[in-house]
């Protein structure tokens, strides 16, 4: 069991760091930064795959060196790779999740799968910085409030299970809780954020639901993963929190879908 005050200090350490990276150091260091962590993402994508760690190193290195031809090629990859996220979280994931598919050992379609999750996310995390510093964390908001809905709802009201075999805990209560969550958090969106108000309600209450669902099929995602080799957590980077993955595992599934809305339709 983790130390609490391990937690709180990691938890500190990374808001204070997500501080620094918005709204004080230049874009091209955040990209770089955002890219630090889309490598570490990797190299605990390896660990799932049950790689040694030159490999795991390696494929870090190799994430890394796609990130920057996406950074040079931004404006023609950008769109395509946010557009084959999205397909890829709304058609193909909740199809893995009912079969249960698992990742292989060294083979070409598990390191595809790792770059398919984390580099649409990290080109995600770059344009929506570059729409705004703000904007990129009201939209990592999203997915912290229906985080915290889900888990009070779940915790008070939580009986019917969503995926038992995946992740115990998680229940339609809390599914729910997420949706009411995410529906209040709207209005301060609505408020403070003027584009918003260009779409149509309807379509705007349908973005906040699929990016909702995707939260939570993102976390799902990388829970079966976990189970499927055993672990905990993806590792043990960030003390008392576990890994990367561990804590942007839905942001993975919502941040390539906001930025594709942001691109797109607003």
């Amino acid at each position: 069991m983790s130390n609490p005050n391990q937690r709180v200090i990691t938890a500190l350490c990374l808001v204070v760091g997500l501080g620094a990276v918005l709204f004080t150091f230049s874009a091209s260091v955040a990209a770089f930064a955002f890219a630090l962590i889309a490598a570490c993402a990797a190299w605990e994508w390896g660990g799932l795959m049950r790689q040694d760690q030159p490999a795991r190193i390696m494929y870090a290195f190799v994430l890394l060196l796609f990130c920057w031809q996406v950074h040079i090629l931004s404006a023609t990859l950008t769109p395509i790779l946010l557009t084959i996220s999205v397909v890829f979280w709304l058609t193909i994931v909740p199809f893995w999740l009912w079969r249960k598919w698992t990742l292989g050992g060294n083979d070409f379609f598990g390191y595809l799968m790792g770059v398919l999750v984390i580099l649409p996310t990290w080109a995600a995390m770059v344009f929506l910085y570059t729409a705004g510093p703000w904007v990129l964390l009201a939209t990592m908001a999203i997915v912290w409030v229906a985080d915290i809905g889900a888990y009070f709802t779940g915790r008070a009201f939580g009986r019917h299970k969503l995926a038992p075999t995946i992740s115990p805990g998680k229940t339609w209560e809390g599914v729910a809780g997420a949706v009411l969550g995410v529906a209040v958090y709207s209005v301060f969106l609505l408020v403070y954020f003027p584009a918003t108000n260009t779409l149509h309600w309807g379509l705007w209450a349908l973005i906040l639901l699929l990016l909702t669902a995707v939260s939570v099929v993102g976390d799902l995602f990388e829970s079966l993963l976990k189970r499927q080799v055993g672990i905990k957590d993806s590792s043990r980077l960030l003390p008392g929190h576990g890994g990367i993955l561990d804590r942007i595992d839905s942001l993975t599934s919502t941040l390539p879908l906001a930025a594709f809305v942001l691109y797109f339709f607003v």
